[in-house]
């Protein structure tokens, strides 16, 4: 079970990923300008992952810091579902992503 969770909790990120990508590239804009979005979007989500949210980070957050930053870096994926895939998705994404968060406590992963 622990396991499992260390891979959806994994998926979790990269759907989040996903979703803000996605919504930046499927803008209403010129071409041009959907790509400048959808990539800005990316590079920010990947930087601040990879500096404060990663096992190996260099500034790793920890504690309540690690729990805001997740809150925000996993609810702009719930932000941009619900944006451009829907309310359903979602509200089922957040519901996944809290469920193994939580449990991903309980474990100590």
């Amino acid at each position: 079970m622990r396991t499992a969770n260390l891979a959806v909790l994994f998926l979790a990120e990269l759907t989040a990923l996903a979703a803000v990508g996605a919504y930046g590239f499927t803008r209403d804009v010129s071409p041009a300008l959907a790509w400048l979005y959808g990539l800005a979007a990316l590079a920010a989500m990947i930087v601040t992952w990879s500096l404060f949210g990663a096992p190996k980070a260099r500034h790793r957050a920890r504690g309540a810091l690690r729990v805001a930053f997740e809150l925000v870096w996993f609810g702009a994926g719930v932000v941009a579902l619900a944006l451009s895939c829907g309310y359903v998705w979602a509200a089922v994404f957040a519901l996944v992503c809290a469920v193994s968060k939580a449990l991903a406590v309980h474990w100590r992963q």
